[in-house]
């Protein structure tokens, strides 16, 4: 079960990185090519939706005690989800600002530059953010190989002490079958005496 969770974690790693890029690259677009990527991005977000959604279902697969660990990196990701959403809202208000100013003939150089400086440092946040988004899942991924890593550990001192228990009670049965061994040779001596 958590290969299969695994498999579609990795899905969604990959589709929310794709939908970053694309959302970062349609206030750039004019005309047909914006609404060709706008309808893409729409598209994308249904599918990593769906994915949330197998992932989820996965999760309620798990056995309760490793369910945590899954439960977290599910908000996190729904998390990235929503922020996808809004980032991408954000950015069909602007197409939208556009298509207005084209159909008004709005065209003034200093609203132009101003959307344009806008735009770069819109493309520039959201670099940032993607940036931000991949550390976090780095760290993420660390921290949950750290969790596995303790529990793994963990089992091993348990099976440790187990171990040492039995080879104390092994011990102890030598050191009692010694003692009457001593008994009986003691036994054996005297009779042969007699």
């Amino acid at each position: 079960m958590s290969s299969d969770f695994e498999s579609y974690e990795q899905d969604f790693a990959v589709l929310t990185a794709e939908i970053t890029g694309r959302i970062g690259k349609v206030p750039k677009l004019v005309g047909d090519e914006k609404k060709q990527m706008v309808a893409n991005v729409e598209k994308q977000l249904e599918e990593a939706r769906e994915l949330l959604e197998q992932m989820e279902l996965e999760v309620r697969e798990i056995p309760p005690q490793s369910r945590g660990m899954y439960s977290s990196r599910m908000r996190s990701y729904k998390q990235e989800m929503g922020k996808l959403e809004a980032d991408f809202k954000r950015s069909r208000i602007a197409y939208s600002d556009e298509v207005r100013n084209e159909l008004l003939g709005d065209d003034g150089n200093s609203s132009e530059n101003q959307l344009i400086k806008l735009r770069e440092e819109r493309a520039h946040l959201l670099d940032n953010t993607e940036r931000l988004e991949r550390s976090s899942r780095r760290l993420e991924a660390g921290y949950q190989i750290a969790v596995e890593t303790e529990q793994i550990g963990q089992e091993m001192l348990e099976n440790l002490s187990h171990d040492r228990e039995k080879i104390q009670r092994a011990r102890e049965r030598l050191r009692e079958t010694d003692v009457n061994l001593g008994k009986s040779s003691r036994i054996l001596t005297g009779m042969l005496r007699r």
